[in-house]
């Protein structure tokens, strides 16, 4: 008899995505003169200071439990390329420990080493004790290394964009120690859904409305293998298999948005609209992205035709673009320039857009990160103000 069909559902997913990262590594070689990615930074203290981490978010690892066995190691001398490690991060709820169970069971068999991060936000009391036994349980699956790791979290962007930019911050800092190849996210389809209504309130355009992408981060770091499983699949799969999970109180804190959005917005348009609802978003955050992709890459064709022999953005040629095309050629200039980009929202774009179509003499355009934009003598100039 096989698994729970939640069980073996989360296990496909997750073996589908080792596939992936298996696919993409580079050929083996000679590893004997050249040490594995990130071997110069394991042996950094663990409390110290990680270099990389984001503005306003410190960050202290603890609590390590590196156990990887040594079949899994390299032998001396013996020539052959380290396993690659695939880190889960794993908040001790219901997805992330799902995650972590099917990652635990799928890496031993294909030749991937597994390990584990929980990151502690600090927002609540007791929240040391509860990473430290998120540690346990992941120690208790065989994943290693297994840590936690403190971060302090900043003011900018409100407590929810704060809380997600130090936490990725901690997350890319222990990739880069440990010297991981992948990092395995546990968003589901559910959360897919609400990120696309979060997008469409911001009216920030079809990028926002694509949500999650499977892929991301540098080199593809991070990998979302739930995104077309719903979240009741994970909770069912940690149900049977008798994996304890945390349900954080934030996730049903009406003061945050996305739990709002959780516990009352999304149920309100089920009701009126029906079911399926969350499976349509779903999908329309994958069109969206096709789309996107797919604007973007024109956008950077089209840029170099647009700018002169010193590299000024002509006014004249960037009308001619399509507004799709030109907003993202003037964001990512922008961007470029110094505004950090999840400042930039699309009122700046159109802002900076008007320099182009709607021309009455207007003076510069105030952006984050102290940029101007400003028309001179039928050139776009964008930089520090």
């Amino acid at each position: 008899m096989g698994p729970h069909p939640a069980v073996a559902a989360i296990r496909l997913a997750v073996r589908r995505v080792l596939h992936d990262i298996l696919t993409e590594q580079p050929p083996a070689h000679d590893t004997r003169r050249t040490p594995a990615r990130g071997a110069a930074r394991s042996c950094a203290p663990d409390a110290e200071r990680v270099p990389g981490t984001r503005r306003g978010s410190a960050v202290s690892a603890r609590a390590p439990h590196d156990r990887t066995s040594a079949s899994s190691r390299p032998g001396p001398g013996d020539g052959a390329a380290p396993a690659p490690l695939v880190l889960v991060a794993c908040s001790g709820g219901a997805d992330s420990m799902a995650l972590a169970s099917a990652l635990a069971f799928e890496a031993p068999k294909l030749g991937v080493r597994a390990g584990g991060v929980t990151v502690d936000h600090g927002l609540q009391p007791g929240s040391g004790l509860r990473a430290d036994e998120v540690v346990l349980r992941l120690t208790e699956l065989g994943l290693a290394p297994a840590e936690s790791i403190a971060v302090t979290v900043g003011r900018d962007g409100g407590p929810e964009a704060a809380a997600r930019d130090a936490r990725y911050a901690a997350l890319d800092a222990a990739a880069e120690r440990h010297g991981a190849t992948a990092i395995l996210l546990g968003h589901t389809r559910d959360d897919q859904a609400e990120t696309v209504l979060l997008g469409l309130a911001r009216g920030s355009g079809i990028r926002s409305l694509s949500g999650m992408a499977a892929v991301s981060g540098a080199d593809g770091r991070y990998r979302r293998p739930f995104l077309h499983l719903d979240r009741q699949t994970a909770r069912k799969a940690c149900m049977v298999q008798s994996l304890p999970v945390w349900d954080d109180p934030h996730n049903a804190d009406p003061a945050y948005t996305r739990s709002r959005l959780r516990h009352e917005g999304l149920p309100a348009l089920e009701k009126a609209l029906g079911k399926g609802v969350v499976e349509a978003l779903a999908r329309t955050a994958q069109l969206s992205r096709d789309d996107a992709d797919a604007l973007d890459a024109w956008a950077s064709q089209a840029e170099a035709s647009v700018r002169d022999a010193a590299g000024l953005l002509e006014c004249a040629k960037l009308y001619a673009l399509p507004p799709a095309v030109r907003r993202r050629i003037l964001r990512r200039a922008a961007i470029e320039a110094g505004a950090p980009a999840g400042s930039l929202f699309a009122r700046h774009i159109e802002e900076i857009d008007r320099l182009i179509t709607g021309w009455r003499g207007q003076g510069a355009i105030n952006l984050p990160g102290k940029v101007v934009a400003q028309r001179q003598g039928g050139r776009l100039v964008i930089r520090q103000g």
